[in-house]
């Protein structure tokens, strides 16, 4: 073999690379230089870092959201629980008050007005509102709200039905009560109506009180109490005017009898004076004795004349005194009408 032939063979052949001239290669740059032995931990600690701080951020904008979120849910549950409250505020200040006057007797229905006294003696949930600083505490704020709301929502519909029912049975007994009335005054006026005739002074107080019950028939049967008591009010007026017309003819009746009466007195005495005259009756008592005359003027029997005596007696004898009594022992004055004939 030629020496020449295989140092050629030799140079011919390309270099091996070894798996260390791998390692060195890549431990060193593109120029051939060696990278840090720190640097490979370096850029596993960043990037944890920057994982971290990616997580952290995120954390927070979830927990923002979330907080927002629940801030908001319990806002519009603080609003639902107010608006519910005022309604329910607004019965409980309002018609429940004027329901709660009305007493177990002016309703039909009794059980009514103690049906509100319950309802009246509920107690209202207590508002805390949205003050927690977390989305927990607030969801569970908002939890809470609702459930407040419902209670202000249930208590205002049984609280307004409570106050209906008070109002509707009050109704109806005003109703019932105007009717018995009506019915009652009815019953007078027809019996007064019946007794009255030929006795008042005016009978149109009578047309009054027939037009007045002919109305106030038509209303009986009504559902309309305000309509009934005007009926009826306008009934009792026509009845008293025709008790005062009934009154006013028993007076005048009275007075013409009494004045009738006095005519008829003054008449009988003109009558017995006849237009005579008597005079000069003078009795007198002496002692045991007495006289007396007697003079008498007149025109009755056609004539006219005088009688005069004395006389005596043993015993006491007495003439009417001035009063018409018995019992003279003095000089005695008797009137005409009061003579005594001896």
């Amino acid at each position: 073999m030629n020496p020449e032939n295989e140092i050629d063979k030799t140079e011919a052949l390309e270099p091996v690379e070894t798996a260390a001239a791998n390692v060195a290669e890549a431990r060193g740059g593109v120029d051939g230089r060696k990278r840090p032995k720190w640097l490979l931990p370096l850029i596993a600690v960043v990037c944890a870092v920057v994982l971290v701080v990616a997580g952290v951020v995120g954390w927070n904008m979830y927990r923002g959201a979330k907080l927002a979120e629940a801030k908001e849910a319990c806002a519009t549950a603080a609003d639902g629980v107010r608006s519910q409250a005022n309604e329910y505020n607004a019965l409980l200040n309002g018609d429940a008050v004027d329901a709660a006057a009305v007493k177990a007797e002016q309703v039909k229905d009794a059980k009514t007005v103690e049906s509100l006294g319950k309802e009246l003696k509920a107690s209202a949930p207590e508002y805390e509102g949205c003050v927690a600083e977390d989305a927990k505490g607030l969801d569970a704020a908002t939890v809470k709200l609702g459930e407040q709301a419902d209670w202000y929502k249930t208590h205002e519909q049984s609280l307004s039905k409570a106050v209906k029912a008070v109002t509707e049975s009050k109704a109806a007994k005003t109703l019932e009560t105007a009717k018995t009335n009506l019915t009652a005054k009815l019953d007078e006026a027809a019996k007064l109506l019946t007794d009255s005739d030929g006795k008042v002074q005016d009978n149109t107080t009578r047309e009054t009180l027939t037009n007045a019950i002919d109305a106030a028939t038509r209303l009986k049967d009504a559902n309309d109490a305000t309509k009934i008591d005007k009926a009826r009010k306008t009934l009792e007026d026509a009845i008293n005017g025709v008790n005062a017309s009934v009154q006013a003819k028993t007076d005048a009746d009275a007075q013409a009898a009494a004045a009738a009466a006095a005519a008829a007195q003054v008449q009988a005495q003109s009558t017995y004076s006849g237009g005579s005259s008597y005079s000069g009756n003078t009795y007198r008592r002496t002692g045991g004795s007495t006289s007396g005359s007697n003079t008498y003027r007149g025109t009755t029997s056609g004539g006219s004349g005088s009688n005069s005596g004395s006389g005596s007696t043993g015993g006491s004898t007495t003439r009417p005194n001035l009063n018409g009594a018995y019992g003279c022992t003095e000089d005695c004055y008797v009137p005409p009408n009061n003579l005594i004939q001896h």
